[in-house]
């Protein structure tokens, strides 16, 4: 009987190392977890960088193609001087 009883107790500690073992897997799971969940947010702050870069190149492009529009107008201007004062 001396026997049976190491061996229950044998198992017992086997099963409490499983348990253990079972629990470092949780966390290690909940770790991986919080990492992914921080690399979703840095994705997601670099995509807002992303956009606001597309909208800041845009704006620029706007004052660049109004600068071109008014800069081609006064080159109207300048030539219908140049005319005016040719006759």
């Amino acid at each position: 009987m001396a026997i049976y009883g190491i061996l229950k107790a044998i198992n017992g500690i086997i099963n409490a190392i499983k348990g253990i073992i079972d629990a470092i897997n949780v966390i290690i799971n909940a770790i991986n977890g919080i990492i992914n969940a921080i690399a979703v947010i840095i994705n997601a702050i670099n995509g807002i960088i992303n956009a606001i870069k597309g909208i800041i190149n845009a704006i620029n492009r706007i004052f660049n193609a109004t600068n071109g529009i008014i800069n081609s107008i006064n080159d109207i201007v300048k030539a219908t001087n140049d005319i005016n004062n040719a006759i």
